[in-house]
């Protein structure tokens, strides 16, 4: 099966030391406005998961959601959860490590667009 959303070395390494620092976490792709575009990590508590949120996969054993209507614009997409230096200017967990989780995409190929459409219809509903 091909995953919707996956994780560099660096992304991992960092979800790690979040883990290590908070427990449980979560990320949500953000669709802007004041928290920018930004995969945001964030703990459980610090936000509500809803009914227009897609879970898109887990990266590092760490749940990735994304919102219903950004999901609209990024479904050809694999997401790819990166780390980029300095501080990514918004409220996820990471914030002051120097480091910031900053998203990648590529589109999928039409083979792998075979086997994930079916998916996405049954998200969109």
């Amino acid at each position: 099966m091909v995953e919707r959303v996956i994780a560099t070395d660096s992304a991992l390494a960092l979800i790690a030391e979040m883990r290590a620092l908070h427990g449980e976490i979560l990320f949500h792709q953000s669709g802007g406005c004041c928290d920018n575009s930004a995969a945001n990590c964030y703990l459980p508590t610090d936000l509500t998961i809803g009914p227009y949120d897609i879970k898109l996969g887990d990266v590092g054993g760490v749940p990735f959601y994304i919102g219903k209507l950004q999901y609209e614009y990024w479904k050809h997409t694999q997401l790819i959860l990166d780390v980029i230096e300095g501080s990514g200017g918004t409220f996820s967990l990471e914030g002051n490590t120097g480091k910031a989780f900053h998203t990648r995409s590529r589109l999928f190929t039409d083979a792998e667009w075979a086997e994930i459409e079916p998916l996405v219809r049954r998200d969109l509903g």
